[in-house]
């Protein structure tokens, strides 16, 4: 198809995913447990990133560049790369889809999708929009396989050779598992892995914003998100007064229960797997000194649901300052100096997200540029938006998705020489 009809189906697939909008939150809620209000945020999420790449396939533009000879021209051109095989998680299962496959079909690859064992029906709603927005068959395809089958699956799209381009999001261990398939055939690889975000609060912040910030930041989706604060560190001056504010926000704002009740903020981990490794890293924290300001247990509620918990008096030797917990979990280090924050922060292995929280100018140029992590939030605790580039650095991974850099990862740059002019 050319560009244009190519971005007038994107378009279409668009409007249905608004119009069916309540529908695929439903589901997103009763897979993975996620509030309904949130389904709902990531459905407009997911289909503004259709609405994104409609526009920017129109505008994948070549180059010609000024040759060292009269009798020739340098010509770029972009070409699609061709099968793409895109792998996703259950904690955004429409938007993880639509970032990478609207890149996907804009660029004009066709796309292979294998949705987490824990959420298929999320993907296969998308296909059935997709045929409705007429995506010709073939295009978006779906292979929804059991948990027991992932592993294989996984292995088949990484190394059959005509999958020419692998996009993954997920844990950094199975990233590099998939990142050593592809090296087999050479394929061109987008990683979007796991986080270890800080969350730095300097005396200068205004307390009540970095509360507020803290609690989006932390316990969107309870704590299951790739760039979810996972280690807060707060300077000498404003700790106690922090955590206090912070104690009493988590109490009053948060509210734990069934995904589909309107009061509900905080529904449950995906598996028991997760809950326990939440109580996992707080009975080690405890063991060494933390203290639990609140929360610190399952919920009354049972099954896959855990109190929001808020660790003070946290160590670096502590095993949730050390490892992603990806729960609702938020310890809280005290530091002194601007520079013992930043090492403290850019001690991880990974780079994906990281916040912090000042109103001096300099430290905030100075901050921004010294974090070692794809994406920093400054004085804000959410930061995904389609025309952002999403992305990290270190151990996190490799490439971005969204904004207008998302689109390359599809295409590859093809240098003519057109000589005998």
């Amino acid at each position: 198809l050319s560009s244009q009809e190519r971005s007038m189906r994107l378009r279409r697939w668009y409007e249905l995913m608004l119009e069916n909008k309540d529908e695929l939150a439903r589901i997103i809620t009763a897979e993975n447990g996620k509030p309904l209000k949130e389904a709902q945020g990531e459905i407009t999420y997911s289909a503004s990133f259709l609405e994104w790449f409609a526009e920017e396939a129109r505008r994948v533009y070549g180059d010609v560049i000024p040759a060292s000879a009269k009798d020739r021209k340098i010509l770029v051109l972009k070409q699609p790369v061709g099968v793409a095989a895109i792998i996703t998680p259950w904690n955004f299962p429409s938007a993880m889809i639509t970032r990478k496959v609207g890149a996907a079909l804009a660029a004009g690859c066709t796309a292979v999708v294998k949705p987490a064992e824990d959420t298929p029906l999320s993907a296969l709603a998308l296909g059935e929009l997709a045929n409705q927005a007429g995506i010709p068959a073939g295009v978006y395809n779906v292979v929804p396989c059991s948990r027991q089958q992932t592993a294989a699956v996984g292995e088949v799209l990484c190394t059959d050779p005509l999958v020419a381009k692998i996009s993954f999001t997920g844990s950094t261990a199975t990233g590099k598992v998939l990142l050593k398939h592809a090296a087999g055939t050479v394929k061109r690889v987008s990683m979007e892995l796991g986080g270890h975000a800080p969350f730095i609060v300097f005396d200068s912040a205004n307390v009540d914003h970095a509360v507020a910030g803290a609690l989006a930041s932390k316990y969107r989706n309870s704590g299951q998100t790739c760039v979810c604060t996972n280690r807060f560190l707060v300077q000498k001056g404003i700790h106690d007064k922090f955590v206090e504010k912070f104690a009493k926000a988590i109490e009053s704002e948060l509210h734990v229960g069934n995904g589909f009740d309107a009061k509900t903020t905080q529904g449950p981990l995906i598996n028991e797997k997760a809950v326990e490794k939440v109580e996992r890293h707080i009975n080690d924290a405890v063991s060494q000194g933390a203290s639990i300001v609140t929360g610190g247990k399952r919920h009354s509620l049972g099954k896959n649901f855990f109190e929001p918990t808020l660790l003070s008096n946290v160590t670096t030797k502590m095993l949730c300052t050390q490892e992603e917990t990806f729960g609702p979990l938020a310890p809280v280090i005290k530091f002194e100096t601007e520079a013992e924050a930043i090492a403290i922060a850019n001690a991880a292995n990974v780079g994906l997200a990281g916040y912090f929280y000042s109103q001096d100018p300099a430290q905030i140029w100075r901050v921004a540029e010294q974090l070692e992590v794809g994406m920093v939030g400054v004085n804000e605790g959410i930061i995904s938006s389609v025309e952002g580039p999403f992305g990290g650095v270190k151990e996190s991974g490799l490439g971005r998705e969204g904004s207008k850099y998302g689109i390359d990862e599809y295409l590859e740059v093809k240098y003519v020489c057109f000589g005998g002019l």
